[in-house]
């Protein structure tokens, strides 16, 4: 299968990320990009291809993902042999059921299409990816990673929302997202620590745009901070995570605020850019915290809810042997780090600073109880590895 390749799809809300793998004994990465501020003004594809070791960025006039879609199967077709495809995994933020990764089908197309409300940030733009490539390629095998499937092991208590149970029997409950990134940084830890240590009582913190937080026992996902949507649980960049509901009827009294503008309001125009009112990018608002207070809030805000979180989980735990910073803020923050972990010395965590600053897989000192790793998280890996498990088994 030495001229055999996989192509990894990661639709999010406003970007895609895109991998080529070819299947070798190992899985080896040949093509990675993205492209972001899909329906905004400056579109941009930028990619890395390691084979002919260029790395570019092009400007796209879309706006929209269907365009986008129709684009980046395009130049796609121009960086490499479809035929040499063997098939290609997508993200499917939404899952629902599904506890497993699935051959897309037209009755799975169906369903996905049916509970496009339930995410519309997402699964909508994901479907779109989907059908550009069954319509250009309809022979080509196509697979859905659910998010979702990791958090399936969830016990029913974690699961339920505290709401009418009438609501369960449409499909409302904690679902929790992430998935595909807590899989990979569950594979990780037990490649470095042994499965000893994956088997044990573990916090991963994916902390990025999307911040969530997960509590894994004996490898066993048994709660998450991300609900029904993904714009549940911990302050992100732009969503609000938990809030308060009754927020929802002032400000319909106050503001004639419609469900659509409170939906617009808690997902794109709250979080760091909403409390900070300057930007929505953590690094930003470091360098803004000596100069501007709403900064410092909005960071401190921040890693507050997250130190409470591990807390929370921890008692969830019954204790905790491992602490797993991953994402694009908890790779490469050490002073947001630093500030989630101070004064956690009573759950046996210790920060080592200089390990810290200078980014370091592990970054505990040797007296402390708790192992605290960075991880860098790879979803399209994980998509790749499991499109290469489904395509051996069938």
């Amino acid at each position: 299968m030495t001229n055999s390749y996989i192509l990894t799809i990661n639709g999010g809300s406003s970007s895609i990320k895109f991998a080529v793998y070819q299947v070798l004994e190992s899985l080896e990465k040949t093509l990675y990009g993205k492209i972001d501020r899909i329906g905004l003004s400056g579109t941009v594809l930028t990619f890395n291809n390691q084979t002919k070791n260029k790395q570019e960025s092009i400007s796209f006039n879309a706006s929209d993902h269907l365009t986008v879609v129709n684009l980046l199967i395009e130049w796609l077709e121009g960086q490499l042999d479809f035929a040499s495809i063997i098939a290609i995994g997508h993200r499917v933020v939404y899952g629902m059921k599904h506890q497993e990764p699935e051959i897309i089908t037209n009755k799975l197309l169906d369903e996905l299409q049916r509970i496009e409300l339930y995410d519309p940030d997402h699964l909508p733009g994901e479907i779109e990816l989907i059908k550009g490539f069954l319509q250009r390629y309809p022979q080509l095998p196509q697979m859905a990673c659910f998010d979702t499937a990791f958090h399936s092991t969830m016990p029913r208590i974690a699961k339920i929302l505290p709401i009418p149970r009438r609501y369960e029997q449409k499909g409302v409950q904690r679902y929790g997202f992430h998935g595909l990134s807590y899989a990979y940084l569950m594979e990780e830890l037990a490649r470095l620590d042994g499965k000893k240590a994956a088997s044990g009582r573990v916090i991963l913190a994916h902390l990025g745009n999307g911040a969530s937080m997960a509590a894994v026992l004996d490898g066993r996902c048994i709660d998450t901070t991300m609900a029904f949507t993904p714009a549940s649980g911990l302050m992100m960049s732009t969503r609000s995570g938990d809030v308060d509901p009754g927020l929802i009827t002032f400000l319909a009294r106050t503001e004639n605020m419609t469900a659509l503008q409170f939906d617009k309001m808690v997902n794109h125009e709250s979080g760091l850019i909403g409390v900070s009112e300057s930007s929505s990018d953590m690094l930003d608002l470091l360098e803004l915290e000596k100069e501007d207070i709403r900064a410092t809030e909005a960071v401190t805000l921040f890693c507050y809810q997250a130190k409470k979180q591990i807390g929370a989980y921890a008692a969830a735990l019954g204790g905790l042997d491992t602490l797993v910073f991953s994402g694009g803020i908890g790779e490469n923050s050490h002073a947001v780090r630093s500030r989630i972990c101070d004064g956690l010395g009573f759950l046996g965590i210790e920060i080592n600073h200089k390990l810290n600053i200078a980014n370091k897989s592990v970054i505990s000192t040797d007296n402390s109880t708790v192992t605290v790793r960075v991880i860098h998280t790879d979803e399209e890996w994980m998509i790749a590895k499991t499109v290469y498990k489904i395509m051996n088994i069938n």
